[in-house]
This record gives structure tokens, sequence and C-alpha cells, in this order.
């Protein structure tokens, strides 16, 4: 009885969730990011499958045009970037590659999976320096592996960094319809207005761990918020 019950709300939860953006602790640094008149190059980073490409993309809603260049979905990519360090020339490249004109202010571009191509992090210095006016976002997982040493310390200057946590429980609430739930763990004290909530929500906690295989949540009053926890900024 117990089993179909988590498996009935799960099926339900992940119903819901399919078919529907789950908005993010980082979407507000990403959307800050895109208004700052000094933006850098932006360097998102993150274990793999917690959704970085999917609020890239939904980031993506916000301009004219958007290209997504996957390394590991196209191995043309990485020539652009091995034979030329002359950004303007590389983002060129890239429109027409993907058939989409790259408008500084109207245009994402979104280079995805980045890891793969050591040169293409690389060039996110010279955007900064030779392109400042394009929105360039890169994604990579195990970039510390790709680079060989301290991404918090990497591009200096340059690069804006950005680390993305995996789906956390208050997010996951907010998904469902449950903002409320969230808003009561977030008053300090009223211990006994709480419980009622914290029951209510732990019924819920299988669905999310089931949904989110790598999530994991405190509610401690202490520990920092989901925006601070999201944004490393390089400076």
């Amino acid at each position: 009885m117990h089993n179909s019950f988590i498996f009935s709300t799960f099926a339900a939860t992940n119903q819901i969730l399919s078919i529907m953006y789950i908005n993010r602790a980082i979407d507000r640094a990403l959307l800050e990011w895109k208004d700052k008149s000094n933006r850098k190059p932006l360097l998102l980073r993150g274990a793999r499958q917690i959704g970085k490409s999917t609020a890239v993309r939904q980031l993506g809603k916000q301009f004219d045009y958007y290209i997504e260049a996957n390394f590991e979905k196209n191995s043309s990519l990485k020539s652009l970037f091995t034979s030329n360090l002359a950004v303007k020339d590389i983002a060129a490249g890239i429109g027409n590659l993907y058939s989409t004109p790259i408008v500084p202010g109207k245009t994402l571009l979104f280079l995805d999976e980045i890891q793969s191509c050591p040169e293409a992090i690389h060039s996110l210095w010279f955007f900064k320096e030779d392109f400042p006016e394009l929105h360039v976002v890169a994604a990579g997982s195990l970039l510390e592996l790709a680079l060989k040493e301290d991404t918090q310390t990497y591009g200096v200057g340059r690069i804006q960094s950005l680390y993305m946590y995996p789906l956390s429980f208050d997010e996951f609430l907010m998904a469902t319809g449950r903002s409320m739930w969230r808003n009561v763990f977030l008053i300090k004290g009223n211990d006994c207005q709480k419980e009622p909530f914290h029951s209510r929500s732990s019924r819920r906690m299988p669905a999310f761990f089931a949904r989110c295989r790598y999530a994991a949540v405190s509610f401690s009053n202490s520990a920092p918020t989901h925006l601070e926890r999201a944004t490393t900024t390089i400076s």
C-alpha cells in the first residue's frame, strides 16, 4: 500500500514536471548577468544532468536569436576553435553553421559541453576583450579536470563563473504548487506552526528523491539561500 502510494505520487509529479519549466534559483542570477552593462562571458559550472542546459535555454527566450552549440553532439565545432582565436570570426562561423544571425545584444550564444574543447574555454578570455557586446554562455561538467586548474581562479577579470546545484527541495515544492510550505519554513521560530507543514512536506520526499537522484536539502535556518549558493562570481 505504502509503495503504491509512493509510485502514484511520483507518477503524478513526474507528469507535471515533464511538461513545465521548473523555476530555478539560478534563473535570477542569469537574468542579472544578461542585463549587466559590463557583462563578461559566463561560465556555468556544475554536475551533469542537473539542469544547466535547460536553464540556459530558458534564458534564451529573452533573446531574438539563440544558438546552442554542443561540442559533444557536433564535432565540427572544435575545428572553429583549434585553428582560430579571432572570436568574431569564430562567432560568424558558428552562426553560419547553425543558420542563425549573430547580432550583439540580440543573440545568445550558448557553448554547451565546453569541457570537450579546452580551446573553446580559453576563447572566453578573448570574447571579453574583442567581442564583449555579444552574450556568451558556456556550460560544462568536470571543468577542473579539463582545465587542470581551479575554475574559481580561471580567467580572473575576464570571465564570470556561476556554480549550479541540483534541484533543491524548496524548488521542488514551488514547482509542484506548494510554495506556501516553503515560505513557512523560512519563518524563524513558531515551531508549532511549522509542524503540520513539516509532516506534509515529509510525505513529498519520496517523489522528490525519485525525481532528483542527486538532490539533498537542509531546512537549517543557518544554511545559505539558494541564490547565494548558486552564485560564485569571478571579478
